[in-house]
């Protein structure tokens, strides 16, 4: 719960399993994906080898076949899921066989949707992901924060590189504001809010489309 940001999350995740140029595969920026899945300017583009996958450009959705093929030629140690700007459920599951069949680790970035995965309606990333990251100010509506979850085998490496890795002392204010939020996630009115959002999503689409 130390990580004051999801970007620093996201990359005391890279410090845990990878090493300078590494290859890892993130969707592309312009096409859903976030700064720190592999943008050139930012730390992971420029530290690591990033392949970026895309979405079909006919339905927009992920484009598997693309995630496949790229998988298999270019073996990448990570496999990066989730995302910044993608309206639809991300299937965990997929990228899980995807990582499996070319031997690399899955880190799931859940910081937009983690609140729908709190409420139970998206599905979680938590039995397939080596590494799940994600803020807390998103759908989750708590304070500006991050937070990793990882495999237990994991765990030593992934806390070495928080502290002192990335950053210094916790903000422990802050870390009681996350107790405040996911004890308000665990609730029966949090699931309503969360089955709200998707609706109101789904009327916003519907009267634009």
């Amino acid at each position: 719960v130390q990580p004051h940001s999801g970007s620093q999350a996201n990359a005391a995740v890279y410090l845990s399993c990878l090493e300078v140029g590494d290859t890892v595969l993130g969707l592309d920026l312009a096409q859903g994906g976030h700064l720190t899945h592999g943008m050139k300017l930012n730390m992971s583009g420029r530290l690591y080898n990033f392949v970026n996958y895309g979405v079909d450009k006919v339905n927009h959705r992920l484009d598997f076949d693309q995630i496949v093929k790229l998988a298999r030629e270019h073996k990448p140690k990570l496999i990066v899921a989730g995302a910044s700007a993608y309206p639809r459920e991300i299937p965990h599951d997929r990228f899980k066989e995807i990582a499996d069949e070319v031997g690399a680790k899955l880190m799931v970035d859940m910081a937009h949707y983690a609140g729908l995965v709190a409420a139970k309606i998206h599905n979680s990333p938590v039995p397939y992901a080596d590494y799940v990251t994600t803020t807390t100010h998103k759908t989750l509506r708590g304070p500006r924060s991050g937070l990793i979850m990882c495999k237990e085998e994991h765990l030593k490496l992934v806390n070495r590189n928080v502290f002192p890795g990335t950053q210094g002392g916790p903000l422990m204010h802050v870390v009681a504001g996350k107790a405040i939020c996911f004890a308000e996630a665990m609730t029966e009115e949090y699931a309503i809010y969360g089955q709200s959002v998707v609706d109101n999503a789904k009327t916003l689409a519907d009267t634009l489309l």
